[in-house]
């Protein structure tokens, strides 16, 4: 894997209280490809996976300030559609395993509401090798990566049902919603989708990469959920 120079990662704003430690300028691992635009940047302990230090503008993103972010477990903002998969990624870049990565990941912001986004980790050493702290870039997507669509909560409830074979009836009673609002709804994603009934709405929307594998009754992924 290529090693790509990134610019200072030290945070314009705000500083930790903890005592600075020498790094080196040239992360000792980063993931191919340049640093990831329109991003904003966090320091993450490698020992905890606590944030340390951010850009404000990190914090904006799940509607905190700087200082209230701060402290907090990187893993309680984040989360990978695979259960574990980040915290084993940064486990290994910690750990000095790894030279650095990329993942999709989804945030909540302040109102409760899933973020599709992407994050660049690399680690920061001494010449020694010790890993002594975690860069983490954070990119925000208006639209889940992949291409796929992006569904209100109530959609995805909606979809789920129709895909493990409730009826109508049975979605109305399970969601408190009438029959003509789920079918008002199912036929607004048989027109996004592009499907001509419910089976067809399904198969298009397993083909879009809309459900997690391997679970059942069917379950929307969290980064398609807006």
């Amino acid at each position: 894997m290529a090693t790509t120079s990134f610019p200072d990662a030290s945070p314009r704003k705000k500083k930790t209280a903890a005592a600075a430690v020498p790094v080196r300028r040239d992360p000792i691992g980063a993931p191919d490809g340049a640093t990831p635009e329109a991003a904003c940047t966090a320091h993450v302990s490698p020992r905890t996976l606590a944030v340390t230090a951010v850009e404000p503008e990190f914090a904006r993103q799940f509607s905190l300030s700087a200082d209230e972010i701060c402290g907090r477990g990187l893993l309680e903002l984040l989360r990978s559609p695979v259960p574990g998969q980040l915290r084993e990624k940064f486990t290994a870049l910690s750990s000095g395993r790894c030279r650095g990565f990329r993942e999709r990941v989804t945030g909540r912001d302040g109102e409760g509401r899933n973020f599709p986004a992407e994050v660049t980790a690399i680690a920061v050493g001494q010449p020694t090798g010790e890993i002594v702290g975690l860069v983490v870039f954070l990119r925000r997507a208006e639209e889940a990566a992949g291409g796929g669509p992006v569904l209100s909560a109530l959609d995805a409830q909606v979809l789920e049902g129709v895909a493990s074979g409730e009826s109508t009836v049975q979605l109305a009673s399970r969601l408190y919603l009438s029959r003509q609002g789920i079918e008002y709804r199912v036929g607004q994603m048989l027109r996004r989708f592009d499907a001509p009934n419910r089976p067809a709405l399904v198969a298009r929307a397993h083909a879009l990469g809309m459900f997690a594998t391997g679970q059942w009754p069917p379950r929307v992924l969290p980064e398609r959920v807006r």
